[in-house]
């Protein structure tokens, strides 16, 4: 039987058994694993045993409040009865078929749901705006697959010269190496770039750190997307975008107006507009889609995360008839998108997502959202008048809060310096799991957190952060 115990273990012990078996074996994503086993002190690993509502437990009994959704999946809280349910009932049918050739009942469903949600404001009375879903099994494969569309769709199209992308600098759009092709961030990408095709960038509109100041951020930032993209719309196939937050980046949030004008030029340019909606889609910036804020209907919308509520991997990719009928065609005409996954359309994860936004409606998911929202940016007023806190930056239950090392000058931390890693493990002493991205203090709890645990995280996170920052 190997290392499986035959005997019942005290908690301890079984912490470190399966500590020993994971220093063995396992080889944990964006972590530098010589620090892994030779960590800070304090920073022992965690092994997370079980979770309820936003709280998380480890094998040594300890909790924690879940205030990264656990990497910005989890959205009605963990161990919720009407998802556990969904799960538990689809079992009872499938728990998995392919959808090359077949269907599921939960894949049609959600796909048919998906569409009904699908933002629609702006759009004239003869378009029909995004009615057809694609599934993947990731954030990085939405996105892929809406490049290849945008790519195949012009091809068919009788325009082969469009086959360039455009992407913001500082994007993240996933891992994989079309999605690392239009990413833009060095520390994670730069060794891949033999490997990558080139990608035309524009500035992130950083406010923040905008050169020229913040007044000009907005204007200057519009105007460098807007010229590049009228002065190669005939070689551009599509441009990528988060809307409203650059999550990855360190919660870039933009300018109000930003994406509406980019996408208008995006349209009046024939240039597709894939959204990636990944990390800010289901509630996350205070509407279920991010671009709805400013009336955006892409020609893709790529989502994850959020989608099967956090429990289990599902993807999809919005498009519209317009993109869908360029792939029809008689079968010798080889017009087919020839792509596909394993677990596209996974029926256990699809009747989950089906679940999850039953709860958007039922719990009125989004008005929380919006007054948790309030509740925390309030609670974060006295974060903000830390010595070492340079910006605060929130879009709904999405903020980043940028420590400096000087704040009138807004010197940046070294990267050995890692301090938002030291802030994180402050946390923990405090009942609080996060996770940086470098400088960035990011919070993103589950949309369900309740606002008692919204002022124990604004307390919590202002504690750590002096503690590290003023010691």
């Amino acid at each position: 039987m190997g290392d499986i115990p035959a005997v019942p273990e005290d908690s301890e012990a079984r912490h470190q058994r399966l500590a020993a078996l994971d220093r063995a074996h396992l080889w944990h994503p964006f972590t530098q694993m010589q620090t892994w086993l030779e960590p800070l002190p304090g920073d022992e690993p965690v092994i997370i045993d079980h979770a309820r509502g936003s709280w998380l437990f480890d094998t040594r009994g300890r909790k924690y409040l879940d205030a990264i959704s656990s990497l910005w999946v989890n959205v009605h809280g963990h161990h919720r009865t009407e998802l556990d349910s969904a799960v538990k009932l689809q079992l009872e049918h499938v728990a998995h078929t392919t959808l090359l050739g077949l269907a599921s009942p939960p894949s049609i469903e959600l796909a048919a749901e998906l569409v009904r949600r699908a933002p629609r404001n702006g759009l004239g009375p003869n378009e029909s705006g995004l009615t057809k879903v694609f599934y993947s099994d990731s954030g990085s494969t939405a996105v892929e697959v809406a490049m290849k569309m945008a790519f195949q769709h012009w091809r068919q199209r009788g325009k082969p010269q469009k086959t360039r992308f455009v992407a913001l600098a500082e994007a993240y759009h996933g891992d994989t190496l079309g999605a690392v092709s239009v990413g833009g961030m060095d520390l994670f990408h730069q060794i891949f770039y033999p490997l990558l095709f080139d990608c035309l960038r524009i500035p992130s509109p950083y406010v923040y750190r905008w050169p020229t100041g913040a007044r000009h951020c907005m204007e200057a930032a519009s105007l460098a997307a807007e010229t590049l993209i009228r002065s190669r719309r005939d070689e551009i196939a599509a441009l990528l975008i988060e809307p409203l937050v650059q999550a990855a980046a360190g919660m870039i949030t933009h300018p109000p107006g930003y994406l509406k004008r980019v996408a208008r030029a995006c349209k009046e340019n024939g240039v597709l507009l894939i959204c990636d909606e990944v990390a800010v889609g289901f509630g996350r910036t205070g509407t279920l889609f991010a671009c709805e804020q400013e009336e955006v209907v892409p020609d893709f919308l790529c989502l994850a995360k959020g989608l099967s509520g956090g429990y289990l991997p599902l993807a999809a990719t919005l498009t519209s008839d317009a993109i869908y009928e360029s792939f029809l065609g008689p079968f010798e005409s080889k017009k087919t998108f020839f792509h596909g996954h394993s677990y596209t359309g996974n029926p256990l994860a699809c009747a989950t997502g089906l679940a999850s936004l039953r709860l958007f409606d039922e719990q009125q998911t989004l008005r929380h959202v919006r007054t948790m929202a309030d509740r925390l940016a309030q609670g974060l007023e006295q974060v903000g008048a830390l010595e070492h806190v340079g910006d605060i930056r929130q879009r709904g239950l999405m903020v980043g809060i940028e420590l400096v090392r000087d704040r009138q000058t807004k010197e940046e931390y070294g990267y050995q310096d890692r301090i938002g890693h030291r802030v994180a493990i402050a946390a923990r002493k405090r009942e609080l799991m996060l996770r940086p991205l470098g400088n960035i203090i990011v919070l993103i709890p589950p949309l369900s957190i309740a606002p008692a645990e919204i002022d124990f995280l604004a307390e919590g996170v202002h504690e750590s952060i002096r503690e590290v920052t003023e010691e």
